[in-house]
């Protein structure tokens, strides 16, 4: 668990081609947890994703390929939209190339590269007969989604995670896996007709028009479509003279009015993409400076709430003999690990199972071995899903499973920038239709809810409906109990014991220490978001 402090040499984006279905996607700097299960081989469905990690590297750094929800305030919406730069250009004029260039140049903490080419309308049969005779025009404006690729970058601006289309090129087809993108401070749209739409054009901060000459966009088509896309020279210079310069020169070239800069020469004009990272700067520092929002935040969740009764979708465990008995062990300072991990599972799963007595129920008959009806209960949901927050959080799945038979698992892993103090989404791994679900979130403490409040709006993301969230902690405070109930009042909230106060560093008093530390026999590195404490250091 040796984390090395981040630098402002790395810089994390998020692009089509990101995938979060497997640990083999986590970039080379985020831990493994002790307790993840080795996870089966899956067979990729993507050329792209065996590029992760990492996406790009450079002289100066690399860069991963990874996403996260901007940061939510104390009401659980986001602070600012994200700068969306818009570049467009004829075909093969180094659009993918000037946008890696800024992306190298910008600095910033996280940075999504949108590509029109995944938009592309899904042809019918004759179309697709069409196109494999090189007779289909892919320049024109009726070849693309418009209106879903608007929808999806409104939401991108907004910080919403969105899915995003993957068109193979080979067949001229979607393919049936759709990638999920999240916001992030910068979004960088590309594409040959990215100015062509008017709502496109109104969700774009910055213009910028990537011009190369002609004969050299004819000559890297013909590389890219012969040695990525299995053409024919001949196929390809038929669609370039009969599709690829009229619409060109009718839809795109028109196009550089509307540009606030024209950039000759593309990703070789280094004096051009300067100007476009220091305006991009210029603007992003018109808003709040990253350490001012996380430091503004927290003293928000600190005083919000002075005073006020705990909220009613709080329900914390009677505090029997046996419960205070176990508190007392796994509190004490002077507790061997053993037994610390020994009482705190029994308190998991005493918890796991009084959190199970929320769920709604709906009456059933069921005949007995003797052949009388007994009257009884099920659940009424279609199924129980269980998503830890990494690391400590998934310290109490084996309680979860050890109640709930074949239960699905998710996982969350949440780190903070040690240079900006911002919580960023590093690792997600969702069961496929989790909007359906009933769905147990599990941290093993929660201080200013910080951690949960992310993990919330993740879930939310996915379209998991908010009264259907049940946040599980062995230990809360009062500041975090009133931030999350505050955010998501429909969340319900179960723990074993509430404390009071929380100190200058945000850890609970009396409170139990690192948890993670303390279950896994670790120090924690600073910068690791672990069961909410760890991420507020």
């Amino acid at each position: 668990w040796q984390v090395p402090p981040s630098s402002p040499s790395t810089t994390l984006t998020a692009e089509i081609s990101l995938e979060h279905d497997s640990l083999d996607g986590l970039p080379e700097h985020v831990p493994r947890c002790p307790l993840t299960p080795s996870l089966s081989p899956r067979k990729r469905t993507t050329s792209q994703s065996k590029t992760e990690p990492p996406l790009l590297r450079t002289s100066k750094r690399t860069i991963y390929t990874a996403g996260r929800p901007p940061w939510y305030n104390v009401t659980g919406t986001t602070f600012k939209e994200a700068f969306v730069i818009g570049l467009c250009g004829g075909s093969a004029s180094g659009k993918t190339t000037v946008a890696n260039k800024i992306i190298e140049a910008l600095d910033v903490p996280w940075v999504v590269l949108l590509s029109m080419d995944s938009f592309y309308k899904v042809l019918n049969k004759e179309e697709q007969e069409l196109a494999a005779k090189n007779e289909y025009n892919f320049d024109h404006p009726d070849a693309f989604d418009f209106e879903l690729l608007v929808t999806v970058l409104r939401k991108l601006k907004k910080g919403k995670s969105v899915k995003v289309p993957v068109y193979d090129f080979t067949s001229h087809s979607r393919r049936k896996e759709w990638k999920t993108v999240y916001g992030a401070n910068v979004v960088i749209f590309e594409g040959i007709l990215a100015f062509a739409n008017k709502e496109l054009l109104k969700l774009l901060d910055m213009k910028v028009f990537v011009d190369t000459d002609s004969d050299i966009r004819l000559i890297r088509r013909l590389k890219r479509d012969i040695s990525q896309r299995g053409r024919d020279i001949s196929g390809i210079i038929k669609q370039y003279n009969k599709f690829v310069k009229p619409a060109f020169e009718q839809y795109i070239e028109p196009t550089v009015q509307v540009a606030d800069i024209v950039v000759p020469r593309g990703g070789e004009n280094f004096v051009a993409l300067d100007l476009i990272v220091q305006h991009v700067h210029s603007q992003l520092e018109k808003n709040v400076t990253y350490e001012r929002l996380f430091v503004s935040h927290r003293s928000a969740l600190a005083s919000a709430h002075q005073g006020q009764p705990l909220p009613k979708t709080l329900s914390v465990m009677e505090s029997t003999p046996q419960v205070r008995g176990m508190h007392t062990i796994i509190r004490n300072k002077e507790t061997n690990r053993d037994e610390f991990i020994f009482y705190s599972k029994r308190l998991m799963r005493l918890l796991i199972e009084h959190a199970l007595s929320f769920l709604p129920l709906k009456p059933v008959s069921v005949e007995t071995p003797q052949g009388s009806v007994y009257e009884g209960k099920r659940l009424s949901g279609k199924r129980i899903t269980g998503v830890s927050i990494l690391r400590a959080g998934e310290t109490m799945e084996q309680a979860l499973m050890a109640v709930c038979k074949d239960i699905r698992l998710g996982k969350i892993l949440i780190q903070t920038n040690h240079d900006t103090g911002e919580p960023e989404l590093h690792y997600l791994r969702l069961p496929k239709d989790i909007s359906e679900d009933y769905v147990i979130l599990m941290d093993s403490t929660v201080s200013t809810g910080a951690a949960a409040l992310m993990a919330v709006r993740v879930l939310l993301d996915h379209d998991v409906a908010e009264d259907k969230i049940f946040l599980l902690s062995l230990l809360m405070a009062e500041m975090g109990v009133h931030s999350v109930a505050y955010a998501f009042p429909k969340v319900r909230i179960i723990t074993t014991a509430v404390d009071k106060e929380v100190n200058d560093q945000f850890h609970i008093i009396p409170g139990i220490g690192n948890f993670g530390d303390r279950y896994f026999g670790t120090d924690a590195p600073s910068d690791l978001c672990e069961s909410d404490e760890g991420m507020d250091f």
